[in-house]
């Protein structure tokens, strides 16, 4: 049974997390502020993509606007679904990419998936954002997204700029660029539960009561299912 107290002793004890919070929202903006001081590198290699409209190279994918953020999707070539984690996050996307695209950013999801298979689970999910294949470049393992047979064989695979153990050949990440003067610039990149911020969900569950209730389960998204597969979901109209 949780505490259960007086309006005027709740009011207190409100008050003091308040506070807690305040500094907590401060401590976030200082942070951002240092991701936006980090220093860039120069991208030097050619990346072209397979995208709905043709080839595309990087440059090409920031449509215009000066910044793009690419998510690293896990869809692997031959896989029949993307993973269950990237889909949940990638239930949010399309709301926020035309907001986005008004603060000068492109929003663009890359997996490693030839295209076809990437749009037919596109299809099947019912998003419309612009997701594009980096299949047969160096793009994702580039940006330590993707590893090689012989890199799983070793035990250990270059993720989170750490040597760890993965569980798959596909991980999930971010990539933030900038195009300026023609040139495109790596800026950030972030991974594993950098990436949580990115959940909208999530963010309302850490308000609820029972906060993100997973301390019982075997890995913190156990519970997680593409959308059209939780019990009584009505299925994608586009599916």
């Amino acid at each position: 049974m949780h505490k259960i107290v007086s309006q005027d002793e709740w009011l207190a004890a409100r008050k003091a997390l308040l506070v807690k919070e305040k500094e907590f929202t401060k401590a976030r903006d200082q942070i951002s502020a240092a991701r936006r001081d980090l220093p860039w590198v120069k991208v030097e290699k050619s990346y072209v993509f397979d995208t709905a409209s043709g080839k595309q190279s990087l440059a090409e994918l920031f449509e215009g606007r000066s910044q793009l953020i690419v998510y690293h999707f896990m869809l692997g070539p031959g896989w029949k679904a993307g993973c269950p984690s990237c889909s949940y996050l990638a239930d949010h996307f399309d709301g926020a990419a035309i907001h986005l695209a008004q603060r000068d950013v492109t929003l663009v999801v890359v997996s490693r998936a030839p295209l076809a298979e990437i749009q037919a689970y596109q299809k099947r999910m019912g998003w419309k954002f612009k997701w594009v294949s980096s299949y047969g470049t160096d793009f994702n393992h580039d940006f330590h997204v993707s590893f090689t047979p012989e890199e799983k064989a070793s035990g250990k695979v270059n993720y989170n700029y750490t040597m760890t153990e993965f569980p798959s050949e596909e991980a999930p990440g971010l990539s933030v660029f900038i195009k300026t003067d023609g040139a495109v610039f790596h800026t950030y990149s972030s991974y594993a539960r950098g990436l949580d911020i990115l959940v909208g969900a999530y963010n309302f569950l850490d308000f609820a009561p029972k906060g993100r209730d997973e301390g019982g389960l075997p890995h913190g998204m156990a519970w997680v299912r593409r959308h059209d597969e939780y019990e009584g979901a009505a299925k994608s109209c586009c599916s």
